[in-house]
């Protein structure tokens, strides 16, 4: 049985963007694609395999999860490292049409 999975954009605050959560808890947030749910899990990969790419600090490999919803797999691929609240912003006038679901 072959499963696809489809693949949604991470987000990594540190930093300035993360004065908002415990300083020990570090996770990649995403939306899932397949219903729009926003979900969280703990980063697995260490910060030294992220490479400036396209503007921002990112992991090209990504991670794989699973919806706590719909419990459909997905890839969080690329998980974008976000600093502080300029690159927040920046962030967010580039990916915002990626990260929303449509509901049609």
């Amino acid at each position: 049985m072959h499963r696809t999975s489809l693949e949604t954009v991470g987000i990594r605050y540190t930093g300035w963007a993360a004065l908002n959560r415990d300083p020990l808890e570090d996770t990649v947030e995403y939306t899932c694609p397949h219903c729009g749910t926003k979900g969280a899990k703990a980063a697995r990969r260490p910060r030294a395999v992220y490479h400036f790419t396209d503007g921002f600090v990112q992991d090209l490999q990504g991670e794989m999860s699973a919806c706590r919803k719909c419990r459909k797999s997905l890839r969080v691929a690329p998980v974008v490292l976000v600093h502080d609240r300029e690159e927040q912003r920046r962030f967010n006038a580039v990916f915002l049409a990626e990260l929303e679901v449509s509901k049609n």
